[in-house]
């Protein structure tokens, strides 16, 4: 599974982007760390994590599914390698003075140093660790706010991550440190989580711009008037025009997401009438009299 992401998401390879989103989700909710104590659930979480990283970009995907990267998203080493250049009679990468004169060449491609001596005619080196790439989802209200989550790591340290107001969904945190462990003194890479901003059945984000919908009574859309509106800082009080529909949008002007360079986006509120749990024979009656004279046909010309 390791080896094959579409598997480790109990998928196949002809499978949607909304395919792989959903199974990672799924996963998610069953057997993350938190929810889950068990050892084999963790594993399991961990490569749809890695797999879901790889899957969820398309073009990333695509070199996969081409086989230029491999399952962890590395790229996959060349047919050539030194040796067999450095084999044959006469060409430019032929070293004669052996594997300490490949030292340089060595630190820049790992980034790493040379270390302070020798074992067995060899140098030691200090690499500086892998980054390690992780998913975390979030609600909305922490996403559009920002706040604190605490995650557990693969060796179990937990840590109490920041979330920026305004994140979005696969905006990268990057945790410095936090990821794999470097080789001799070389420092750890860093984790790197992509976040995942789950559904809300009370908000939809289009941008910074948000949109939620509000209940009002038959009253409240004959004669208008201030009802108590929800937005992400609290409730606020909105002014209903007279005579307002199902389906209608008031405009609450800076009430979105705060955008990047500061600027918040526009909250949009979607009214909707709601009958009373109960029409009694007054209200009845004056909507039977009310129709004698005042009949409309609101589906009259679609």
């Amino acid at each position: 599974m390791a080896d094959d992401p579409y598997k480790a998401l109990g998928l196949g390879k002809n499978a949607s982007q909304d395919d792989i989103k959903r199974a990672y989700r799924r996963i998610a909710k069953t057997d993350h760390p938190d929810l889950n104590p068990d050892p084999a659930a963790h594993e399991r979480f961990k490569a749809a994590s890695t797999a879901y990283d790889l899957l969820k970009d398309p073009e990333q995907r695509a070199r996969f599914d081409r086989g230029e990267i491999d399952a962890q998203g590395q790229e996959r080493p060349q047919r050539h390698y030194y040796r067999e250049y450095a084999e044959q009679g006469d060409n430019p990468y032929r070293q004669p003075h052996g594997f300490d004169d490949l030292s340089d060449v060595f630190s820049d491609l790992f980034g790493g140093r040379a270390g302070g001596g020798r074992r067995g005619g060899a140098r030691s080196f200090d690499m500086r660790g892998p980054d390690q790439r992780f998913t975390l989802e979030i609600d909305f209200m922490t996403a559009a706010r920002g706040g604190s989550t605490r995650i557990t790591m693969p060796d179990g340290a937990v840590l109490e991550v920041r979330i920026p107001e305004g994140a979005h969904d696969g905006q990268v945190i990057r945790l410095r440190g936090k990821g794999g462990p470097g080789m001799g003194n070389g420092e750890p890479g860093d984790a790197l989580l992509t976040l995942i901003v789950a559904e809300d059945p009370d908000w939809k984000r289009d941008g910074n711009d948000i949109e939620t919908t509000l209940p009002i009574t038959i009253d409240e859309a004959v004669l208008g008037g201030k009802v108590e509106a929800p937005t992400i800082d609290g409730p606020v009080m909105l002014t209903i025009p007279r005579g307002a529909s199902s389906g209608q949008k008031l405009r609450l002007k800076g009430r979105g997401i705060k955008g990047a360079d500061g600027r918040r986006g526009d909250q949009h509120v979607v009214l909707k009438i709601v009958m009373p749990p109960r029409v009694d024979d007054e209200l009845a009656r004056f909507v039977e009299n009310w129709r004698q004279n005042h009949a409309y046909d609101p589906r009259r010309g679609r």
